[in-house]
């Protein structure tokens, strides 16, 4: 095996990301779910079964195709922030949820089999994003469909 140099391999085999790695925050990858999302806010989105009635290792390994993790999957930016793939466990992880509130978001129990980005995006936002301040504004959140 020959060895070379980083810009020796650059030049040779035009090795490059067209996204390098990112720090992202938490906020910051919820907004950027959010807005990939409002990007087609007319789309359906296919939910997860049952996500509360799974062990914690099926759960983790869930996913389906067109869901709303697999649009935050697609996005290259938040591949290159970390997000390794588009399974419940993987977004849990990756957006820093806890059981529940990734629930919410995805099962098929809130929605049926469909959702539209819009209404999800609409959720994220008001849950996660732009979280008001105060006691009264979280009790208000809880008993109100933003």
């Amino acid at each position: 095996m020959k060895h070379h140099e980083l810009t020796q391999l650059q030049t040779l085999a035009k090795v490059g990301r067209e996204y390098p790695d990112q720090v992202l925050s938490r906020e910051a990858r919820l907004l950027r779910w959010t807005e990939l999302l409002e990007r087609t806010p007319e789309r359906l989105l296919t939910t997860l079964h049952e996500t509360e009635f799974k062990p914690a290792s099926v759960r983790a390994a869930m996913r389906c195709d067109n869901s709303a993790i697999s649009v935050a999957f697609s996005d290259p930016v938040l591949r290159a922030a970390g997000l390794e793939n588009d399974t419940y466990g993987e977004a849990k992880r990756f957006f820093e949820l806890s059981h529940g509130q990734l629930h919410r978001i995805v099962c098929y129990c809130h929605f049926g089999m469909t959702v539209s980005a819009e209404r999800t995006a609409r959720y994220i936002r008001a849950n996660h994003v732009d979280k008001p301040d105060g006691i009264l504004a979280r009790l208000r959140g809880l008993f109100v469909w933003q």
